[in-house]
């Protein structure tokens, strides 16, 4: 991309127009923690959000963790979030299936986090024939479970994935994630598989509408291009890319696409403490 990133990214201006945002959308790992160290910042961040009463929703990808289980974790790194400022893939796939079969079955490949948002949402559970086979994050994944999975889908069951990450992050250093789980499944079954999560608008209509936000009064802030920052431009909504994660200043010039803000983190956009370097 032919285009001067510092330039076009980085100015005062664009910053004061994303602190008057009444609404933000935040990834969660690389832009408010890295496994189980806090970013600094992060605390100031989200004191200023609530100081300043800002909508906020705390969105990831991953379908493994409850609402709850993800408030522990970061009461754990010191912060106090109530869980309803958590929304993750699993409840983007239970709202998405709840919309297209109401009270429908559903095979799953994953764990507790799905399986529950399925049954908040009216979904059971069924090995024989469901209406879909939904593929999360797994600890279980194995041979029997791909076999099954697949000849379900053969048999008429339509394949959803919660997000389509090949990998992810884990203490032990990166690992399969659900897009790499279920390629084997659609691959075996000749289909292809609808994914739920980032980057697919749906996730994100949904957020803005958890929130009672527009786009117009919204930003989505991330560290990835392919992910978060593609959610945001397909979605129309004003993007932030951090710096405090997987990407750097190089990162966005392989893209077709831009962020509207490159920071280092979210401590800059705190107006006490912040500012463009």
């Amino acid at each position: 991309m032919n285009i001067d990133i510092e330039r076009y990214c980085s100015s005062e201006e664009v910053l004061e127009t994303m602190q008057k945002k009444n609404a933000f959308i935040c990834d969660m790992d690389g832009v408010i923690y890295h496994g189980n160290r806090l970013i600094p910042g992060v605390k100031e961040f989200i004191d200023w959000m609530k100081q300043e009463q800002k909508r906020y929703l705390f969105l990831t990808n991953s379908s493994e963790r409850s609402q709850m289980e993800l408030r522990l974790k970061l009461r754990r790194l010191g912060l106090d979030v109530e869980a309803d400022h958590f929304y993750t893939s699993a409840l983007a796939t239970a709202g998405f299936l709840a919309s297209q079969v109401g009270g429908g079955t559903v095979y799953v490949i994953g764990e507790a986090g799905l399986i529950n948002a399925l049954y908040e949402v009216g979904y059971t559970m069924n090995d024989i024939n469901p209406d879909y086979v939904v593929v999360g994050e797994s600890r279980t994944y194995n041979y029997e479970t791909v076999i099954k999975a697949a000849r379900l889908v053969r048999n008429g069951a339509r394949l959803i994935g919660t997000n389509p990450d090949l990998t992810g992050p884990s203490e032990m250093g990166i690992v399969p994630a659900t897009g790499a789980l279920i390629l084997p499944i659609a691959r075996t079954a000749g289909v292809e598989p609808y994914f739920i999560g980032k980057p697919n608008p749906v996730m994100m209509r949904q957020a803005l509408k958890r929130l009672d936000s527009t786009r117009e009064e919204t930003a989505i802030i991330g560290d990835r291009m392919d992910t978060d920052i593609v959610s945001g431009i397909e979605s129309l909504i004003d993007t932030v890319l951090v710096l405090s994660g997987v990407s750097d200043k190089e990162t966005p010039t392989h893209f077709a696409y831009r962020p509207k803000l490159i920071i280092d983190s979210v401590k800059t956009l705190v107006p006490s403490i912040g500012g463009m370097q």
